[in-house]
């Protein structure tokens, strides 16, 4: 019931509003794995990870890395796995750092792209990667979908969300351009997008967190109708509430003169 699956959601809001100093939010832009036939995991080349409370942002990237190395960025491509490696490495060590908090995310479920993918590529270059459990993974994607219903939002979601709310997508790339910008080796253009997405995804979770995210989704689309689902949408407006009193006032009057 989709009662149910807000109530979930909105319990889960409540935590991360409650202690945003146990939360980070993480995206990376990667190689396009659409284009892929030999079935490699799609190579990496930026990390961000923002945290909730301080709104600071950590990064891993290869043109940082090769920069350390005095290394230029035309000759990336030849020094790929070098770099890749060691940016991982930082990766993971910051991971293990911070295993006690939950990381939020976007899609990131998978062997194409997700924490899985990252896993495994760090592995197929030889290192040994720190495993996150998956009871400390939120996927906002998802949040949203429990939170406010299947329809809350147009597809793209996340880009039709950013524009439905005028947030602004200065260096965000979608996931067409992110892939157009791998062939070209524009890392640094990659990274910024990377960076730009974390900070989406903070002002997305703000907008939820004080009720001010603005979707499409009719009320009974986000609780469910039902009559639980009726009872806590009235439950929770204060118009409602208040009409409500006022009735129950009327109703105390007349009853008063009746008896």
């Amino acid at each position: 019931m989709q009662y149910d699956k807000h109530k979930k959601a909105d319990k889960t809001i409540k935590s991360i509003d409650k202690n945003p100093e146990m939360y980070l939010i993480i995206h990376y832009s990667c190689e396009s794995f659409y284009g892929i036939t030999d079935g490699h995991t799609p190579r990496i080349t930026s990390i961000a990870v923002y945290n909730f409370e301080s709104a600071q942002t950590d990064s891993f990237s290869l043109h940082k890395i090769a920069e350390r190395k005095h290394i230029n960025l035309s000759e990336i491509e030849e020094k790929y796995d070098q770099l890749e490696k060691q940016m991982l490495a930082e990766f993971f060590k910051y991971a293990k750092e911070h295993k006690e908090y939950k990381w939020i995310h976007w899609n990131m479920r998978d062997m194409n792209y997700g924490f899985k993918a990252i896993e495994n590529r760090y592995l197929v270059l030889g290192g040994n990667p720190f495993y996150i459990p998956d009871s400390n993974k939120i996927d906002l994607a998802r949040l949203l979908i429990q939170y406010y219903g299947v329809g809350y939002v147009d597809h793209p979601r996340m880009e039709k969300l950013i524009e439905y709310n005028h947030i602004s997508a200065k260096d965000f790339l979608t996931g067409a351009e992110e892939a157009v910008a791998f062939e070209n080796k524009e890392y640094v253009k990659l990274h910024m997008s990377t960076l730009r997405k974390v900070d989406v995804f903070a002002n997305i979770l703000n907008r939820m967190i004080n009720n001010k995210l603005k979707v499409k989704s009719k009320w009974y689309e986000v609780y469910g109708f039902s009559f639980q689902g009726v009872f806590n949408y009235c439950r929770e407006k204060w118009w409602i509430q208040l009409i409500w009193s006022a009735l129950l006032l009327i109703l105390g009057a007349i009853l008063g003169k009746i008896i």
